[in-house]
Protein backbone atom coordinates (compact mmCIF):
# COMPACT_ATOMS: atom_id res chain seq x y z
CA UNK A 1 0.00 0.00 0.00
CA UNK A 2 1.28 3.56 -1.01
CA UNK A 3 0.11 6.40 1.43
CA UNK A 4 0.16 9.82 -0.77
CA UNK A 5 -0.01 12.94 2.05
CA UNK A 6 1.32 16.20 3.18
CA UNK A 7 3.26 15.00 6.73
CA UNK A 8 2.64 18.30 8.52
CA UNK A 9 -1.09 18.58 7.25
CA UNK A 10 -3.84 17.07 9.99
CA UNK A 11 -5.33 14.80 8.17
CA UNK A 12 -2.63 12.59 6.69
CA UNK A 13 -1.48 12.14 10.58
CA UNK A 14 -5.12 11.10 11.30
CA UNK A 15 -4.75 8.00 8.96
CA UNK A 16 -0.68 7.46 10.54
CA UNK A 17 -1.50 7.44 13.84
CA UNK A 18 -4.73 4.93 13.02
CA UNK A 19 -1.84 3.33 11.12
CA UNK A 20 0.02 3.07 14.09
CA UNK A 21 -2.37 1.86 16.23
CA UNK A 22 -3.00 -1.19 14.05
CA UNK A 23 0.83 -1.82 13.76
CA UNK A 24 0.35 -1.37 10.27
CA UNK A 25 1.96 1.85 9.53
CA UNK A 26 5.55 -0.48 8.57
CA UNK A 27 3.40 -2.18 5.92
CA UNK A 28 2.62 1.34 3.89
CA UNK A 29 5.30 3.27 1.55
CA UNK A 30 4.58 6.87 2.31
CA UNK A 31 4.48 9.24 -0.74
CA UNK A 32 5.12 13.33 0.47
CA UNK A 33 3.39 15.84 -1.58
CA UNK A 34 3.49 19.78 -1.14
CA UNK A 35 -0.13 21.12 -1.76
CA UNK A 36 1.54 24.56 -1.48
CA UNK A 37 3.19 24.02 -5.00
CA UNK A 38 0.46 21.66 -6.22
CA UNK A 39 1.90 19.01 -6.01
CA UNK A 40 -1.81 17.77 -5.75
CA UNK A 41 -3.01 19.54 -8.86
CA UNK A 42 -0.97 17.23 -11.17
CA UNK A 43 -3.03 14.81 -13.75
CA UNK A 44 -1.19 12.01 -12.29
CA UNK A 45 -2.52 12.91 -8.75
CA UNK A 46 -6.05 14.26 -10.18
CA UNK A 47 -6.42 10.79 -11.64
CA UNK A 48 -6.04 9.29 -8.18
CA UNK A 49 -8.46 11.41 -6.09
CA UNK A 50 -10.61 13.72 -8.54
CA UNK A 51 -11.08 15.89 -5.48
CA UNK A 52 -7.12 17.00 -5.59
CA UNK A 53 -6.98 16.55 -1.43
CA UNK A 54 -4.19 14.54 0.66
CA UNK A 55 -4.22 11.53 2.05
CA UNK A 56 -4.60 9.33 -0.69
CA UNK A 57 -4.63 5.45 -0.04
CA UNK A 58 -3.38 3.27 -3.15
CA UNK A 59 -3.68 -0.26 -2.54
CA UNK A 60 -1.57 -2.91 -3.70
CA UNK A 61 -4.18 -3.94 -7.11
CA UNK A 62 -4.02 0.13 -7.74
CA UNK A 63 -7.53 1.10 -5.97
CA UNK A 64 -7.33 4.45 -4.45
CA UNK A 65 -9.63 5.23 -1.80
CA UNK A 66 -9.39 9.34 -0.73
CA UNK A 67 -11.39 10.87 2.79
CA UNK A 68 -9.66 10.02 5.99
CA UNK A 69 -12.47 8.15 7.72
CA UNK A 70 -13.07 6.09 4.30
CA UNK A 71 -8.98 4.86 5.07
CA UNK A 72 -9.79 4.49 8.41
CA UNK A 73 -12.88 2.04 7.78
CA UNK A 74 -11.12 0.18 4.91
CA UNK A 75 -7.83 -0.18 7.98
CA UNK A 76 -10.47 -1.50 10.06
CA UNK A 77 -12.42 -3.96 8.51
CA UNK A 78 -9.65 -5.22 6.94
CA UNK A 79 -7.58 -6.10 9.95
CA UNK A 80 -10.16 -6.88 12.23
CA UNK A 81 -7.56 -9.10 14.20
CA UNK A 82 -5.37 -5.79 15.07
CA UNK A 83 -6.97 -3.35 17.99
CA UNK A 84 -10.29 -1.88 17.28
CA UNK A 85 -10.60 1.53 17.15
CA UNK A 86 -14.26 2.19 15.49
CA UNK A 87 -16.00 -0.13 17.35
CA UNK A 88 -16.67 -3.94 18.48
CA UNK A 89 -20.42 -3.62 19.21
CA UNK A 90 -23.28 -1.63 18.31
CA UNK A 91 -23.15 0.24 20.75
CA UNK A 92 -19.68 1.46 20.87
CA UNK A 93 -20.03 2.06 17.01
CA UNK A 94 -22.78 4.50 17.76
CA UNK A 95 -20.89 6.15 20.18
CA UNK A 96 -17.49 6.41 18.46
CA UNK A 97 -19.30 7.42 15.08
CA UNK A 98 -21.32 10.61 17.05
CA UNK A 99 -18.01 11.55 18.15
CA UNK A 100 -16.90 11.84 15.40
CA UNK A 101 -19.26 13.69 13.40
CA UNK A 102 -18.98 15.98 16.47
CA UNK A 103 -15.51 16.50 15.78
CA UNK A 104 -15.75 16.79 11.96
CA UNK A 105 -18.16 19.34 11.56
CA UNK A 106 -17.96 21.30 15.25
CA UNK A 107 -13.95 21.05 15.49
CA UNK A 108 -12.13 20.03 12.34
CA UNK A 109 -14.20 21.61 9.82
CA UNK A 110 -14.22 25.32 11.43
CA UNK A 111 -10.27 24.99 12.45
CA UNK A 112 -9.12 24.25 8.74
CA UNK A 113 -11.87 27.32 7.76
CA UNK A 114 -9.89 29.56 9.96
CA UNK A 115 -6.20 28.63 8.72
CA UNK A 116 -8.00 28.86 5.26
CA UNK A 117 -8.92 32.93 5.62
CA UNK A 118 -6.51 34.03 8.15
CA UNK A 119 -3.33 32.87 7.23
CA UNK A 120 -2.95 33.34 3.85
CA UNK A 121 -1.75 30.02 3.08
CA UNK A 122 -3.94 29.54 -0.27
CA UNK A 123 -4.20 33.16 -0.85
CA UNK A 124 -3.23 32.08 -4.39
CA UNK A 125 -6.08 30.31 -4.78
CA UNK A 126 -9.51 31.45 -3.01
CA UNK A 127 -10.10 34.56 -1.94
CA UNK A 128 -10.18 34.54 1.78
CA UNK A 129 -12.64 36.03 3.96
CA UNK A 130 -11.04 37.41 7.60
CA UNK A 131 -14.48 37.76 9.00
CA UNK A 132 -15.15 34.56 8.69
CA UNK A 133 -12.07 33.14 9.22
CA UNK A 134 -12.49 35.09 12.96
CA UNK A 135 -15.80 33.54 13.56
CA UNK A 136 -14.50 29.41 13.11
CA UNK A 137 -11.98 30.53 15.34
CA UNK A 138 -14.41 31.38 17.96
CA UNK A 139 -16.20 27.99 17.37
CA UNK A 140 -13.00 26.44 17.75
CA UNK A 141 -12.41 28.22 20.86
CA UNK A 142 -16.07 27.28 22.10
CA UNK A 143 -15.16 23.84 21.45
CA UNK A 144 -11.99 23.49 23.47
CA UNK A 145 -14.68 24.30 26.34
CA UNK A 146 -17.00 21.84 25.19
CA UNK A 147 -14.35 19.11 24.93
CA UNK A 148 -13.16 20.11 28.56
CA UNK A 149 -16.33 19.75 30.33
CA UNK A 150 -17.07 16.07 28.39
CA UNK A 151 -13.82 15.05 29.80
CA UNK A 152 -14.17 16.05 33.48
CA UNK A 153 -15.50 12.44 34.26
CA UNK A 154 -13.56 10.21 31.69
CA UNK A 155 -10.28 8.93 30.47
CA UNK A 156 -11.20 9.29 26.75
CA UNK A 157 -13.92 10.47 24.20
CA UNK A 158 -15.86 6.98 23.60
CA UNK A 159 -16.32 3.63 24.00
CA UNK A 160 -14.44 4.37 27.67
CA UNK A 161 -10.93 3.23 25.97
CA UNK A 162 -8.88 5.04 23.39
CA UNK A 163 -10.46 4.93 20.13
CA UNK A 164 -10.26 6.87 16.36
CA UNK A 165 -12.37 9.50 18.26
CA UNK A 166 -9.41 10.42 20.51
CA UNK A 167 -7.06 10.38 17.19
CA UNK A 168 -9.25 12.76 15.60
CA UNK A 169 -9.52 15.29 18.54
CA UNK A 170 -5.46 15.34 19.31
CA UNK A 171 -4.82 15.90 15.95
CA UNK A 172 -7.16 18.67 15.79
CA UNK A 173 -5.88 20.32 18.97
CA UNK A 174 -2.55 20.27 17.31
CA UNK A 175 -3.51 21.80 14.25
CA UNK A 176 -5.59 24.50 15.84
CA UNK A 177 -2.14 26.33 16.95
CA UNK A 178 -1.98 27.85 13.52
CA UNK A 179 -4.92 29.64 14.35
CA UNK A 180 -3.25 30.18 17.93
CA UNK A 181 -6.03 28.51 19.32
CA UNK A 182 -4.23 26.10 22.54
CA UNK A 183 -5.62 24.21 25.67
CA UNK A 184 -6.10 27.05 28.51
CA UNK A 185 -4.87 26.51 32.03
CA UNK A 186 -8.13 26.32 33.51
CA UNK A 187 -8.78 23.15 30.98
CA UNK A 188 -7.56 21.09 33.17
CA UNK A 189 -9.61 17.63 32.01
CA UNK A 190 -8.91 18.38 28.47
CA UNK A 191 -4.84 19.04 29.27
CA UNK A 192 -4.28 15.66 31.32
CA UNK A 193 -6.71 14.05 28.26
CA UNK A 194 -4.46 15.62 25.92
CA UNK A 195 -0.77 14.52 27.67
CA UNK A 196 -2.34 10.89 27.86
CA UNK A 197 -3.03 10.25 23.81
CA UNK A 198 0.47 12.62 22.85
CA UNK A 199 2.08 9.96 25.36
CA UNK A 200 0.96 7.46 23.20
CA UNK A 201 3.70 5.77 20.36
CA UNK A 202 1.11 6.75 17.62
CA UNK A 203 1.28 10.44 18.36
CA UNK A 204 4.72 10.32 17.29
CA UNK A 205 4.04 8.64 13.70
Amino acid sequence: MKLYEMAIAPNPRRVRMFLAEKGLLDQVERVEMDLQKGDNLSPEFIAKNPMKKVPVLELDDGTCIAETMAICRYLEESFPDRPNLLGSTPKESAEIEQWLRWLEFYFFLPTGMAFQHLSGYFKDRMTPNEAWGNECKTNVEKFFHFLNKQLEHKEWLAAGRFTAADINALCTVDFARVVNVRIQPEQKHLQAWYERVSARESAKA
